[in-house]
């Protein structure tokens, strides 16, 4: 006769199972936390197992696709002051003082009649999303206890430097300071460091080292190409960069194309190699306490700035040579991309433990007509001209994003670009470009990155693989 098993047995067996399960995926832990070539160290393990970095709850495409929703912060029906743009977006104050009035658009009066309406749209994703409301004083622990923030890019990225110093205050103060100091070098580094007396700080868990006087929260330096002139003009002229047929425009240039002397044009930019950020983004408390690199670029990719590339019998539908400079930007990138991605891992191999991530904001175009227009779009407006390098920049951003797809565990590349795609209105008084703090745009970026930082996962190749989230599930009954 068969033995029937009593259910004492049949739960002993059971619970038996699962203990020799758990020690198998134990052994595999460990086994993976000695022998990785990345070196990965207990913070990182905690961050990466932790429910909240390692939850996916809203994608970069699922934040993006959504829609603009009239949501008025202020009672107040029109501008009368400058000053009332504050209010009118929400913020209690901004900590940085560059072009102060400029970056709220507030500085003209005669287009003081676009408010309040451009600062009364909030932007609403997927309702695949599930994302933790938009809260300053929440960000700026995050930034001490997890890493702050190191803003490299063009006067874009310092667009969303001021914004970030409205949503941190009055957590927050800035550096350097432009009321006393008149003067301005587009190579200052500006910072924001945490007010000693901001009413959170009983709240903190400050890291071993860090210095509430001297270690940035978050850093802004102006590199509009990632690379300093040097680099790129070596990178041009080396046998890296070989110049295909197919590359170029002009039947000319394709027939008979000779390297120029110089790459650059006489457009002026900024910019800086990787040797001297990335050392200052991996450094330690007191000096630095930075988690996360926030990346953009594509503004001064042009064929004025590259002047080696310019093809003015190309045209203007052409770009004058726009697809040169393209396919130059992505030898380029990738040669950023190596050298960043180098200094993690070595980061690591000497001991670091601190997380340490790059995110890559997508490029945002400007907009046509910009100033006669007073409300959101429901959708992406095309171009009737050909304004700078605008039409292409989807072009540059697409190469980034297919760069990231595979390689480069470090670096992650976000198209959040879509709602301020969508904001022709909220552009500064000077320019259909540069995008105004309050707006909700530059607001969402942050909001976004913020989220990512915390909640998604901080390691590509590091992600719970299916087979161990199988068993883990199995564990769970």
């Amino acid at each position: 006769m068969a033995k029937v098993l009593s259910w004492p047995a049949i739960r002993t067996r059971s619970l038996s199972t699962r203990f020799l399960l758990i020690g198998v995926i134990i052994t595999f832990m460990i086994t993976l936390y000695t022998f990785s070539s990345y070196s990965l160290h207990t913070s990182e393990w905690s961050s990466i197992l932790s429910p909240h970095r390692q939850h996916s709850s809203c994608t970069p495409e699922q934040w993006s696709n959504g829609r603009w929703v009239y949501s008025p912060t202020s009672d107040l029906v029109n501008l009368t002051r400058p000053e009332q743009a504050l209010s009118l977006a929400g913020f209690e104050g901004c900590a940085a003082d560059r072009e102060y009035y400029w970056h709220l658009g507030a500085d003209r009066e005669e287009q003081w009649g676009r408010f309040p309406k451009v600062s009364s749209y909030r932007w609403v994703p997927s309702s695949q999303c599930n994302v933790q409301p938009l809260d300053g004083a929440a960000m700026v622990k995050d930034m001490v206890e997890n890493g702050g923030w190191f803003l490299i890019g063009d006067s874009i990225s310092e667009n969303q430097f001021f914004s970030l110093s409205c949503l941190l205050y009055p957590h927050v103060r800035a550096t350097p300071n432009h009321t006393k100091h008149a003067s301005y070098d587009h190579a200052w580094q500006q910072n924001l460091y945490l007010l000693p007396t901001s009413p959170i700080i009983s709240e903190i868990t400050m890291p071993e080292g860090f210095s509430i006087e001297n270690t940035p929260l978050v850093s802004f330096r102006r590199v509009d190409l990632l690379l300093n002139g040097t680099e790129l003009n070596t990178l041009y002229h080396s046998s890296t960069f070989s110049v295909e047929p197919t590359d170029l425009d002009s039947q000319d240039l394709r027939s008979q194309y000779t390297k120029a002397e110089s790459l650059f044009g006489d457009e002026a930019f900024w910019s800086l190699s990787p040797s001297e950020y990335m050392p200052a983004f991996l450094d330690s408390p007191p000096d630095a306490n930075y988690g996360t690199l926030v990346v953009s670029t594509a503004g001064h990719w042009t064929t004025t700035t590259f002047g080696a590339f310019r093809d003015n019998s190309a045209g203007e539908d052409a770009g004058y040579g726009i697809q040169n400079v393209l396919a130059f930007f992505k030898v380029a990138i990738r040669a950023w991309a190596g050298e960043v991605q180098d200094a993690i891992t070595e980061y690591r191999k000497n001991g670091g433990r601190r997380p340490k991530q790059v995110v890559i904001r997508a490029y945002l175009p400007g907009h046509e007509n910009c100033h006669n227009i007073f409300e959101p779009t429901e959708n992406i407006t095309p171009w009737v001209n050909t304004p700078w390098n605008w039409p292409w920049i989807p072009d540059f951003n697409t190469k980034f994003q297919e760069l990231l797809s595979s390689e480069f565990p470090d670096i992650f590349y976000l198209p959040i670009e879509r709602p301020g795609r969508l904001r022709p209105d909220a552009h500064a008084t000077s320019d259909c470009l540069h995008i105004i703090a309050g707006a909700g745009v530059l607001e969402g970026w942050s909001h976004y990155i913020w989220h990512f930082v915390t909640r998604e996962g901080r390691r590509k190749d590091l992600m719970t693989p299916p087979q161990t989230k199988a068993a883990l599930e199995v564990i769970g009954g």
